[in-house]
């Protein structure tokens, strides 16, 4: 009643074999992986800078601020008067937590700082290879041309020939 056909499996198979076989090439591709490696990095980066934060930066902040701990500094909302967060969490107050907020801020200030560093660095050390010297920049579309061309060969501008030192 119905036949089958061989091309009727090849026509499901097919788009399924070269949906894998795109996804192994982009996951194995460097870019993939290398994000993959930065997600993981990043995330141990962030415990660093949080406990940074907490541990380091903090605490000078609560003492001048006359606290044991910045993450204790709330405000509560539901009228009652508390030591600790804690406290105030157990009996069901409703609170403004300041401190805790003012550590996630400093958290990313930190980071950000960090990150801008490294972005820095990075950059100086790729430094760009000047041109050779009997090279110039098409003034028209910025491609390398000639310095003795009359006409940019990527945009076909004309351009008037500089003489090329020669260096005894």
């Amino acid at each position: 009643m119905f036949a089958r056909k061989d091309n009727d499996l090849d026509l499901v198979l097919k788009p399924t074999r070269k949906f894998f076989d795109d996804f192994r090439h982009f996951a194995v591709k460097g870019n993939a992986l290398d994000l993959a490696i930065g997600v993981v990095v990043g995330a141990a980066f962030g415990k660093i800078i949080t406990s940074f934060v907490t541990d380091v930066i903090t605490p000078p902040i609560s003492v001048l601020l006359g606290k044991e701990n910045l993450v204790n500094n709330f405000v509560s909302l539901s009228g009652g008067s508390y030591g600790t967060l804690e406290e105030a969490k157990a009996a069901g107050a409703v609170t403004l937590n300041y401190g805790v907020f003012l550590g996630t801020v400093f958290d990313f200030v930190f980071i950000s700082l960090i990150i801008f560093l490294i972005v820095k660095a990075v950059a100086r050390m790729k430094h760009t290879t000047p041109p050779p010297p009997d090279m110039r920049d098409c003034p028209f579309c910025l491609s390398a041309v000639k310095k003795s061309a009359s006409r940019c060969a990527f945009c076909t501008s004309d351009l008037q020939p500089q003489p090329v030192e020669i260096k005894k």
